[in-house]
């Protein structure tokens, strides 16, 4: 039977793609995971434990307790919050990263998946429909160590035949959690503001075009990816993947089709220098080619399904 082990289950992306999966594959079947205990009362409907994925051996013992045949990686130190504390970001997106391949190399385990991100690019790569291969010379901690981690992906696969699948996230954007410490966050908070009918302050300028996706659109993307044969998966660092481009100022006129009062100022931070050496649109040719991706929303039916769950909750 498919048992998964989900580490990072209570970040933005871990505690949408968990409920998929229970709802995919049964609760005794999921097991989620995370540093914080609190984030146990996210998951009624899975097992919960508590774990620091920068402890092997804690690692090794949950992976044959619960009889582990996948994992989903999800653990991480995100862009802005890694510029703070580098070396940290280091330690728990790369060592933890070869912890598990190496326990999935050692165990045989079924498939592996593990996110990158448009980090890997940096201010040399083209800024329009970004290519899979291309220059990188990513300029932040965080891109650093998803560009590495992305090799050590490939390296894996290439010398042990480890099944590690991976995409590279454009940014985020969903309304079951808040925003984690990532550069593309304005476009998660903006929305929170806009339902509280409060004034929002944009740490990036009005003109700075970034990738980004909503999170049913990952949620799927992600899943169909490890669903797909082993057979079509040809890309084993990570595969580009696209899906909306907009900028502050577009996000924000979407808004006042259904708020007309709500206002924004701007005001750029250190976030503004990280967005500027990253692709303003992304060319995931290969994706659709290999195993049929294609994005469900677009700006408008984004912020009309954001603004209406928000308002629910």
């Amino acid at each position: 039977m498919t048992k998964i082990l989900i580490t990072g289950a209570g970040g933005q992306l871990g505690s949408e793609l968990t409920d998929a999966l229970v709802s995919k594959y049964g609760s005794d079947a999921v097991i989620a995971s995370d540093i914080n205990e609190q984030a146990r009362s996210l998951f009624p409907g899975a097992i919960f434990e508590t774990l620091d994925v920068t402890d092997h051996l804690a690692m090794k013992a949950l992976l044959e307790k619960h009889q582990i045949s996948q994992i989903y990686h999800l653990a991480a130190i995100l862009s802005a919050t890694a510029e703070k504390k580098p070396l940290l970001a280091w330690q728990i997106n790369m060592d933890s990263l070869l912890s598990i391949l190496e326990l999935a190399r050692e165990k045989k385990l079924e498939k592996v998946y593990w996110p990158s991100s448009i980090a890997v690019f940096g201010p040399n790569s083209p800024r329009t429909h970004t290519p899979q291969n291309c220059i990188q010379e990513p300029q932040t901690a965080y891109g650093i160590s998803k560009q590495a981690g992305e090799r050590w992906c490939n390296y894996y696969f290439q010398k042990y035949g480890v099944d590690v699948r991976s995409l590279r996230y454009p940014g985020l954007i969903g309304y079951k959690s808040l925003p984690g410490g990532g550069t593309t966050d304005y476009a998660v908070d903006i929305y929170h503001h806009a339902v509280r009918k409060t004034p929002f302050t944009c740490f990036l300028k009005e003109d700075t075009a970034l990738p980004m996706m909503y999170m049913p659109d990952a949620i799927r993307a992600t899943m169909e990816l490890m669903d797909a044969p082993k057979e079509r998966i040809k890309i084993r660092s990570s595969y580009n993947i696209s899906s909306l481009s907009f900028t502050p100022k577009e996000i924000f006129r979407s808004i006042l089709m259904h708020n007309p009062k709500f206002e924004i100022t701007y005001c750029p931070d250190f976030r503004q220098e990280i967005a500027d050496g990253w692709p303003q649109s992304i060319d995931d040719s290969d994706a659709v080619a290999d195993w049929g991706w294609k994005p469900a929303y677009d700006l408008p039916r984004m912020t009309q399904d954001m603004l209406a769950n928000l308002t629910l909750k």
